[in-house]
């Protein structure tokens, strides 16, 4: 669910009175308060962090999973209890309402920790490896932790993403050196908080602050494994530094995700859905519905509905107010990008359903907003919005809509609307994503049995499920004997003319079509 790139400026950093050393303000979106500040952290503090990790890591590492997964679940009880707290920093630093932060933050975040700790132990035991041909051998494979994982997150969800990678690091046996977002560092800053009041090892989760040269001192650390969540073009930079540095890492970048409203739609839920999944977190979310293909037959129908339900969305500050659906906007260069993209579709005939522009008076608010008339001549239905905007484009037929989804250099989540499931899921299986939901907007992210990441330009590697636990960890062979080895290995030097005829006869013995070793093989 990663954010859009920022810029990073003079402006969101200042000299401290602590022998000049830079400080990272964060500002509440929804009033332009001070929240507070953090200090940044040089390229010495960032190595030094990652040193201090490795010797906690070498303890926590040695550990029997279990024991692992017990004392963790501290922390999921201590996130429990100070929920409230985590939902007050989240919603004042990123000005989204209550809800999402319990939700969609909190949530989510306690919901994955006690899913890996209840299966941590089935999930990363050693297995044997059957063998078809060496059958005089025995391979096993077990899971060791990598070491030292580091994090890179983004702004739009500035606790869950990152604790997500942070607690499957952690059960794997990990320690984890965490850069958040310079927009909203206080909201890991609490995470640590409440990390340290545990009892667990303060070294083993660290959290270190600034922009991009912190977050390329990070990679060159000596970390084993790097998780990044952003934008497209900042990955592709990280990546290439990771690459640079030989450090493994998992790309979680940006998405597109489009919406087939099907002709035989449930219009009302699948209007429900788009303002859903189109609005929440004012769209600032990499799996937001960015585009919708409505089938002709049904389309005037459900643009009529989703109007009048974006119509009836409260806009404003959450603080003091559980009744607001949409907040503000985090970073306010996404304003700029949603003027422009609705300043370009307009420009080649889209029509402004609703919505359209800033909201008046103090903070960064833009209204929900409907597009109809769209296509692929607009940047709309090309590029990521990352902002209140859900463009519609009228369909003649589900192909054209398929064909039309697929256009885009973006893959991470997709979305079918149909009354019949099973159209539904065969419409899923060709739409070139990294998740499909059917008749549901968003919540496979909430699934922490199945993985999450994107193909294409959206990135690589997965989060969430057991897949991502076990890339937590090196996964190491070990190859042994079922009986004595003799002290001359036929296969071993010195080579013969007679050991090459005898190897090139069991080839065809064993290989060839219709070959005595395979018939007797189909009797047992």
């Amino acid at each position: 669910m990663g954010a859009l790139p920022h810029v990073d400026t003079s402006s969101s950093a200042t000299n401290g009175a602590n022998g000049g050393s830079r400080t990272i303000k964060s500002w509440a979106p929804a009033t332009g308060d001070l929240l507070g500040e953090v200090r940044v952290s040089t390229k010495e503090e960032v190595f030094a962090a990652v040193a201090r990790a490795r010797k906690a890591q070498a303890a926590w590492g040695v550990l029997p999973v279990e024991e692992r997964c017990e004392r963790l679940l501290r922390l999921r009880d201590a996130l429990v209890e100070r929920a409230d707290e985590i939902v007050d920093v989240v919603s004042r630093e990123c000005g989204k309402p209550r809800h999402d932060c319990l939700s969609h933050e909190v949530m989510i975040t306690v919901d994955l920790l006690t899913y890996y700790c209840k299966n941590a132990p089935r999930i990363l035991a050693g297995h044997d490896i059957g063998l078809h041909l060496l059958k005089h051998k025995k391979s096993s494979l077990h899971y060791a932790p990598r070491g030292v994982i580091g994090v890179i997150s983004p702004w739009n969800f500035p606790f869950v993403i990152p604790m997500g990678d942070v607690v499957a690091a952690l059960v794997a046996g990990n320690a984890v050196v965490l850069k958040p977002s310079e927009v909203t560092p206080l909201s890991i800053q609490k995470a640590k908080e409440i990390f340290d009041g545990t009892g667990l090892p303060e070294d083993l989760f660290t959290v270190v602050y600034g922009y991009g040269e912190a977050g390329q001192a990070l990679i060159e650390s000596g970390i084993q494994k790097l998780v990044f969540t952003g934008g497209v073009e900042t990955g592709k930079r990280v990546a290439a530094a990771c690459g640079a540095n030989l450090v493994p890492c998992v790309m979680e970048l940006g998405g597109k995700a489009p919406l087939i409203a099907c002709a035989d739609c449930d219009v009302d839920r699948t209007a429900r859905a788009i303002v859903f999944g189109g609005f929440v977190n004012a769209g600032q979310v990499c799996i937001s519905v960015e585009r919708v293909y409505a089938h002709e037959s049904i389309h005037d129908d459900l643009v009529a509905r989703v109007k009048e339900l974006t119509g009836a969305l409260r806009q404003g500050d959450p603080q003091g107010d559980a009744t607001v659906d949409v907040g503000a906007i985090i970073f306010p260069k996404q304003i700029e990008i949603a003027e422009r993209h609705i300043e370009d579709a307009v420009a080649k005939g889209a029509t402004v359903l609703i919505g359209g522009k800033r909201r008046a008076g103090p903070g960064q608010f833009f209204e929900p907003t409907v597009l109809t008339g769209c296509d692929h001549t607009m940047t709309v239905m090309k590029q990521e919005i990352f902002g209140p905007i859900v463009p519609i484009q009228k369909v003649g037929s589900e192909d054209e809509a398929i064909r039309l989804a697929n256009d885009s250099h973006l893959g991470l989540n997709a979305y079918v609307f149909t009354k019949n499931r099973e159209k539904g899921k065969r419409i899923a299986q060709r739409v070139e994503a990294g998740s499909v939901c059917v008749n549901d907007v968003l919540l496979n992210y909430a699934a922490a049995e199945a993985p999450f990441g994107g193909i294409k330009q959206s990135g690589f590697g997965r989060v969430h499920g057991e897949e991502a636990l076990r890339d937590m960890c090196d996964a190491r062979h070990v190859f042994s004997g079922r009986v004595p080895e003799p002290a001359a290995d036929p296969l071993w030097f010195p080579y013969s003319n007679k050991a090459y005829r005898w190897q090139m006869r069991m080839l065809r013995a064993v290989f060839s079509r219709g070959s005595i070793v395979k018939r007797i093989g189909k009797l047992f």
